[in-house]
């Protein structure tokens, strides 16, 4: 693939523009992503759901893509439907709940050990819900209506951000009605010249996207499964919302740790009803943590994904951050195996390293 043809003036000035044609995609992208955002979730949802819209096919012997397609949403819709009518009244119950202690803790002065009370008087005062009903009673009516521009741009950019993802909607319909039409699309688009070493690097992405994203979803789907028990077990209000939220961000390596800010927060205002003491509470997530993330980590991974994308934690969390700043949300989500994919390449073809 690489040669050791010498750098012509031809060849460097090749070579120049190729590099500027990319710089110019990247800026591009830059440019456009608000715009291609919803096509970009459009192509990763229409990519999880092709397996499924070619087992309904096979199994179900349908040769229209229309029919398949349609049946495809709509079970996806029914079981996203059904998960949140077996789960919805737990949640809404459990948020009143909340709403509950929060207003109790905002009329009390209640101190948690350990805790310096500058902190807990700062959390008192931010999530005490009656501030809004002094405001109004205070007459500060001439602040709101001063901020009534503000609310118009946000309701117009409520409607706005809607209609993308109904456009996104739209998206993954032809998206994954024309499928196999647009992957050979593509593939045409390539000038012949270079067919055989751009169809190969095709080949190989697929492939290591293939293997890397439908193990995650299935180590995700554990994850989310293990956390909504533990969360039960130790008996946290939001216990669903939170494991369902771990298991989501357990796509993109190393999120799920996010979510013990929101964690320790609903310990936090639990232990104000008198019932439970703050840290023991939280050691006990941060204990539902570590024997989930050890399950995952040192029992599922390796018997599912081995150690295909085997990357140091180091390049990891820069790879995240590089291909996140180039296309965000989609490119933290795509940056291990495309980070594994250029790092193969580089061993393979640049340094002359067998795998």
């Amino acid at each position: 693939m690489f040669t050791s043809r010498p750098f012509t003036f031809d060849r460097t000035v090749r070579i120049l523009f190729m590099l500027g044609a990319i710089a110019v995609v990247v800026w591009l992208l830059g440019l456009l992503a608000n715009v291609l955002l919803p096509f970009c979730v459009a192509c990763l949802i229409a990519y999880f759901l092709e397996p499924v819209l070619q087992l309904n096919m096979r199994v179900l012997r349908i040769r229209n893509r229309v029919i398949a397609t349609f049946l495809t949403l709509l079970e996806t819709t029914l079981v996203i439907g059904g998960l949140l009518y077996l789960f919805a009244p737990t949640v809404t119950a459990e948020l009143d709940h909340m709403e509950d202690m929060i207003r109790t803790y905002g009329s009390k002065e209640i101190d948690i050990p350990f805790l310096p009370h500058s902190f807990s008087r700062y959390l008192r005062d931010l999530i005490n819900l009656d501030h809004l009903k002094v405001i109004l009673e205070d007459g500060h009516l001439t602040t709101i209506v001063n901020k009534g521009v503000s609310i118009v741009s946000f309701s117009l950019g409520i409607v706005f951000r809607t209609l993308e993802w109904f456009l996104t909607f739209i998206y993954v319909i032809f998206i994954l009605i024309d499928y196999p039409r647009l992957m050979k699309g593509f593939r045409l688009m390539v000038p012949p010249k270079y067919r055989k070493p751009v169809y190969r690097i095709e080949d190989d992405i697929k492939m290591s996207m293939d293997r890397y994203f439908r193990v995650q979803v299935v180590l995700a789907l554990c994850a989310a499964v293990f956390y909504c028990i533990g969360f039960s077990i130790v008996g946290i209000p939001l216990a669903i919302v939170l494991g369902i939220t771990v298991g989501v961000l357990y796509l993109i390596p190393y999120f799920q740790y996010i979510t013990l800010i929101p964690v320790a927060v609903v310990c936090y205002i639990t232990s104000l009803g008198g019932g439970v003491e703050f840290w023991p509470l939280l050691g006990k997530c941060c204990l539902v943590y570590l024997v989930s993330q050890s399950i995952c980590d040192y029992i599922l991974t390796p018997k599912i994904m081995g150690k295909v994308m085997g990357l140091n934690p180091a390049i990891i969390l820069l790879s995240l951050s590089v291909w996140g700043t180039l296309l965000g949300l989609i490119g933290m989500i795509i940056a291990i195996p495309m980070t594994t994919l250029i790092l193969s390449y580089y061993q393979q073809y640049v340094i002359k390293t067998e795998n």
